[in-house]
């Protein structure tokens, strides 16, 4: 059986596709990946012999330039790139699975392939509900607020169609398919996969559409860490580990020295790593290392608490490395993982994307107290391993129930 997995985003929209495709293909199955052609994605796939298929620009361009392009420039290029990008990779395949920005183009690939296609979230928050507003926390709204509710959610199918239709149905049209009036749902369909650990992520009463919950898609890491790293962890009390990975942090001036700074107020040891912010050391102390990219499954373990940006990835592998966070969240789903990981009582959630001094070292004080650590290792233990095992099997299997997949 062949699968196609398909994604553009950042690292935490491509590496779970790696270690679904690394089950696929340990359960028999043949997987490829199209995902943007940065090279720590292709890197991280070659790690692990999964063939990558370049698609659209690389995100780093897009994220780190000085003039990053409009939505309405970005939207129809993915979608021409998927429609091309697809087409090619997918013919023969039997499954078509999309996750990632907006992936209009991918069921209208599959349509006209005639093979099966899957969406995939590794969040409920962009999905339509009752319950909250587009791009809000969930909440019991009234009945004149269900109604106000049902029109904010026409209107973000409106947005989406301003976006993505007029490409989206130029495309179709092109191979004789008809034009599809409202592109969102076309590409949610009623029934999603989501990739979200359900412990950190439940999402019960939070999206109209019928979810299965797969768990987290884990990839696992087996990696040393570079010999300066371990040598930096062995000489003293656990660091904190500081990092926003492919968040360019443009909000904040002056981030490593808030950072570096907030950490020292508390006595703590500081890991920076580079990422897309390029967080590098203040000054020569030998209590700060600045780090690449390393093994955050081995590392998160053995750190004091662990600062970042929010992405569903890095918040689920501190969660299961019970290392209490501090989450400096900035866009799309990152300011609700920020509040679960407050509700859940295993760290805290920066109030805005700019850290101050003051602010940084107060959710740093709940971060590195006691209770805090106590309660993120129970609810690491809590939390399941078997992912990519059930996602595979509804894959490869498009009659089982998740029940069956879990067994």
């Amino acid at each position: 059986m062949r699968v196609v997995l398909s994604s553009w985003g950042s690292r935490g929209d491509v590496e779970p596709l790696a270690g679904l495709a690394v089950r696929l293909r340990e359960l028999g199955a043949e997987a490829r990946v199209c995902a943007p052609p940065d090279e720590e994605f292709a890197a991280l796939l070659a790690g692990v012999g999964v063939e990558l298929v370049p698609l659209g620009p690389t995100v780093r361009s897009v994220v780190t330039g000085e003039r990053p392009p409009s939505a309405f420039r970005l939207a129809p290029e993915l979608v021409a790139a998927r429609f091309d990008t697809l087409t090619a990779a997918a013919g023969g395949s039997d499954v078509l699975l999309a996750t990632g920005l907006m992936p209009a183009g991918a069921r209208s690939v599959a349509e006209k392939l005639g093979i099966r296609y899957v969406f995939a979230c590794f969040h409920p928050f962009g999905l339509p509900s009752r319950h909250f507003r587009p791009g809000r926390r969930p909440g019991t709204p009234s009945p004149k607020e269900e109604t106000d509710l049902k029109v904010l959610w026409e209107q973000d199918a409106q947005r989406v169609n301003e976006l993505y239709a007029e490409a989206e149905n130029r495309h179709r049209a092109a191979i004789g398919l008809p034009p599809v009036d409202n592109v969102r749902d076309y590409v949610f369909t009623d029934r999603a996969l989501l990739a979200a650990d359900p412990v950190l992520g439940p999402w019960q009463d939070m999206t109209e559409l019928d979810l299965v919950q797969t768990g987290a898609w884990i990839l696992p890491d087996q990696r040393p860490l570079p010999d300066e790293l371990e040598a930096f962890l062995d000489a003293g009390e656990p660091p904190v580990y500081v990092g926003f990975g492919s968040m360019a942090m443009h909000t904040s001036t002056d981030l490593a020295r808030v950072a570096v700074e907030a950490v020292r107020a508390r006595g703590r040891r500081v890991l920076l790593a580079r990422g897309w912010a390029g967080l590098a050391p203040i000054d020569d102390r030998d209590d700060c290392l600045a780090v690449g990219e390393v093994n955050h499954q081995a590392l998160f373990g053995r750190v004091a608490a662990v600062v970042h940006h929010g992405g569903a990835g890095t918040t689920t592998t501190a969660a299961r490395a019970g290392a209490p966070q501090v989450v400096v969240p900035q866009v799309a789903d990152q300011p609700h993982w920020a509040a679960r990981v407050a509700e859940l009582g295993i760290g805290a959630a920066h109030d805005g994307p700019a850290p101050t001094l003051d602010s940084l070292s107060a959710a740093l004080k709940t971060a590195l107290a006691p209770e805090t650590r106590a309660r993120a290792r129970a609810v690491a233990g809590r939390m399941p391993t078997d992912g990519t095992t059930v996602a595979a099997k509804l894959l490869l299997d498009p009659g089982a129930s998740d029940g069956q997949a879990r067994e």
